[in-house]
Parts: C-alpha cells; structure tokens; sequence
C-alpha cells in the first residue's frame, strides 16, 4: 500500500453523516404525530408499531397521522416482503384526538390480519400493547414516551448497526437486500449494488496495529456515510467488505457514485502512528437483471467485479457482467 504519510488537508476531509439502518423506512422525522395539547395538557403520545417476529423484527416504524399501508407494495409504510404477506395486506389509520385514534384494518389480504390472536373482519379500534399479526410478522402497537423511544431506538441500534462504523451490519445489510431485490423482480424497479473492500488492510493491521485499523474502517464508513440518502443503504458485511444498496440508481449512476468513493478513499488520510496513512479501495458494481433468480446472483457479479479489481491493479471500479 502507498504510503505518503502526508497530512489531511481541509477539502479531504469527509462529513460524517448519521445513516437511518433502513432510509425512509425508519425514524423519519415527518413519521412522528405531534400535538400540542392545551396549557398543563400532556402532549398526545407518538405511536409507533416495533416489529416482534419477523424478518423486520427490532424495527421501529412511526405511524403518520392517516392511512399506513402495510405489505409487499413499494409503497408501503410498512414494507413486507414476504409470500405470505399481500401487495396491500392491511392498514392502521391515525386519527389524533379522534373517538377510535387507532384503527386497524385487513384490505382483502389472502392469508388475513390478525389483531391479539384474533382475524380481523372490517375495522377495529386497537390501542397501545394491542398485537397486529400479518403472516409470520407481529407488530406490537406502541405509545412511545421519550423513556420507551429511547429504549427500542437503543435495541434497535444494538441489533442491526454495526458498532466500529455505525453503518447497518451484515444482517440487516442483507436483510435489506433481499427485500429490494423482491421489489426490484415484482414491480420492475432498478436496484444497483456496489461492492467495496479496503486494499492491503492485512499490511495495515501487521504494520501500524490494529487500532489503526479500526481507524481506517471508521473513515470509510464515514465516506460511505456521506456517500448515500433517502432509501440508500451503506453498510459493513464483514472486515474491510462494505455494501452500498441503490435504489433507482442504474449503471451509470451506479458507476458514477462507486467513482466518488474510491475517489475521496484515496484523497483521505487516516491517523496512525507516526503521520498519515491513505488506504484506497476496490470496487465492484452490479445492476439487477432479469435473469437475477435470487439476490444473492446479483451480489455475486458485484463480488466478481470486486476482485477483478483486485486482480487489476487495485483502486479502481469494475462492473459485473451476467457472461462474467
């Protein structure tokens, strides 16, 4: 690995920017109902539905004041990607200060709705503690007073960021995946992966220790960090192995954003014992194709396309190709 040692200069360093584990999806601030009650009035509580089984189990999701759509759409506040889930499975409706505040309601799924056990039919009043069954998935209906937010929110990080970074971790990463990849093959959406690992860490932890490596990881992180928004997912899969998940983005959106990455990679300088080091990074880009049968096809191509790198020279970007 290169080595200038030289120091970071202003417009090298790169912001580090607070990711949501599931953009758009999770702790949204325009999520939360809030209303002001009269003077000496408690404010109206913020409710919430935590997942307890399921794929999506740990995750918090803030119900807006109206109609949250629960199932497989794209479009659902509640995304569930899952067979035994329907395209529009179910809905809580939100009525701050109304007679029923909470109500929940099955939209003509296949496999029904389930409030406390029991199958719905038609709309029922629920309240917090109630259980709202889909499928394999229950959600437990929440009032979240700053003490319990902060409790599920703390849960929440501890299982699915990973701690070095604070980007998503493997599980959830993945998990993320598989649930855009779904989306991707049922409503015709693009999906761009890029894969990204750091070059020559092994020389980097024999040389300088590993708390220089645990620095260097930390700075990419927060290049990816800075690199992603809205439904984007930066995440750490495994030792110096990074995925960025795209939605909507093609090839050369895909290849442009790869390009920035390694570009700011290799223009940062990352403290270690006795000066500077800069550690570049090898990138792999991938676009789902029809032919994709499972998302684990797609990453591969990233993965092919990442070590082609490697073989290449390093620090560079390649794309997957469905020949290679």
């Amino acid at each position: 690995m290169t080595d200038p040692r030289k120091p970071v200069r202003p417009e090298d360093a790169m912001r580090t920017v607070a990711v949501p584990l599931t953009q758009g999806w999770l702790d949204d601030p325009t999520l939360t109902v809030a209303r002001d009650g009269a003077e000496g009035e408690a404010p109206a509580p913020t409710y919430a539905l935590v997942a307890y089984a399921g794929s999506a189990l740990g995750r918090v999701y803030n119900l807006v004041p109206g109609r949250n759509l629960m199932g497989r759409s794209a479009d659902a506040h509640v995304p569930l990607v899952d067979g035994e889930v329907s395209r529009l499975h179910a809905q809580v409706i939100v009525t701050p200060g109304g007679a029923n505040e909470l109500l929940v309601e099955d939209l003509g799924s296949t496999n029904g709705t389930r409030l406390n056990g029991v199958r719905l039919s038609g709309k029922r009043g629920c309240a917090p503690g109630d259980r709202i069954g889909l499928g394999g998935h229950v959600f437990k209906v929440v009032a979240l007073d700053p003490l319990e937010r902060a409790f599920h929110e703390s849960l929440q990080d501890m299982s699915m960021r990973d701690p070095l970074t604070g980007l998503a971790n493997r599980r959830n990463t993945l998990a993320v995946l598989e649930e855009r990849f779904t989306l991707g093959r049922e409503a015709g959406q693009i999906l761009s992966v890029v894969a990204l690992d750091v070059d020559h860490f092994k020389g980097v932890n024999d040389t300088y220790g590993h708390p220089a490596g645990d620095e260097v990881l930390r700075g990419i992180g927060r290049i990816l960090a800075a690199s992603v928004s809205g439904h984007e997912i930066a995440g750490r899969i495994g030792g110096e192995e990074f995925l960025l998940l795209l939605p909507g983005a093609g090839l050369q959106q895909a290849m442009a954003r790869a390009e920035q990455v390694r570009a700011a990679a290799e223009a940062t300088s990352h403290p270690v014992p006795g000066g500077g080091l800069v550690a570049t990074c090898s990138l792999g880009v991938a676009v789902f194709e029809p032919e994709d049968e499972t998302a684990g096809d797609l990453l591969g191509r990233a993965d092919r396309a990442l070590y082609q790198a490697k073989r290449e020279g390093r620090n560079c970007v390649r794309v997957g190709t469905l020949e290679g």
